[in-house]
């Protein structure tokens, strides 16, 4: 499966993390491809804090998250996406210098962005969705004190729960997939309070649509992880 998807920066980043989600190796031209392609949106129209722009169609169509999730706002496409692609750069671990220098101008923007909004450790941006997108970079050891807004960012979820399993502000999937790939007892925490949402859930989802496969997926890592 060809990585870039030239007309969608959401598809590509799709298959991006279908790869790592599965634990798919990549050859280094594929890594490079995707790399210096997902670099040169850097800035360009649409980009959210000098990230990575997504495509017209992008924000025509709207954008899916790895976990099946609509984003359809003109903010929280250029916002989320631009996170994600960050994260993608840092896992494709491209040494090329401009695809570096791409990476550290986007990173620069969010901080930018995040100290002047005032939640520069806080580990929370503007909205559950949104944030979620960023304690997906920082588990990546993106951006800078990843781990104190990491922390952060969790007690805050934390503050959210409903009771039920669930968190007001965040949607379940994509909050428990930044979840499973944060390592510090916090987020396991979070991931035993939703344990069991899990639990039925991977007794009901029984078609093979592409989300609902990757729900479930997600479902028996979280389990294992509690």
């Amino acid at each position: 499966m060809k990585l870039v998807r030239t007309n969608s920066l959401s598809d590509t980043l799709d298959n991006i993390n279908e790869a790592f989600f599965y634990k798919r190796p990549l050859t280094k031209s594929e890594r490079e491809e995707a790399a210096k392609w997902i670099a040169g949106r850097r800035g360009k129209q649409g980009s959210y804090a000098s990230m990575f722009a997504p495509t017209e169609r992008d924000f025509q169509q709207g954008a899916k998250l790895f976990t099946g999730e609509k984003v359809s706002s003109y903010a929280a496409i250029g916002h989320i996406l631009g996170e994600e692609a960050s994260r993608a750069l840092i896992l494709l671990k491209s040494k090329d210098t401009e695809v570096q220098g791409a990476l550290k101008c986007a990173s620069d923007g969010m901080m930018k962005a995040l100290n002047s909004a005032g939640t520069e450790t806080r580990g929370f941006y503007c909205c559950g969705i949104c944030s979620a997108s960023l304690l997906r970079h920082l588990a990546v050891d993106g951006l800078d004190h990843s781990e104190k807004r990491l922390l952060n960012g969790i007690n805050i979820l934390k503050s959210y729960r409903k009771g039920n399993g669930e968190w007001g502000r965040f949607p379940f999937y994509y909050t428990l997939l930044a979840l499973s790939e944060i390592d510090l007892k916090p987020a396991i925490t979070e991931m035993r309070y939703a344990a069991p949402i899990c639990e039925r859930y991977m007794k009901r989802a029984k078609t093979n649509n592409k989300y609902i496969v990757r729900r479930r997926d997600l479902c028996e890592r979280i389990l294992t992880k509690c």
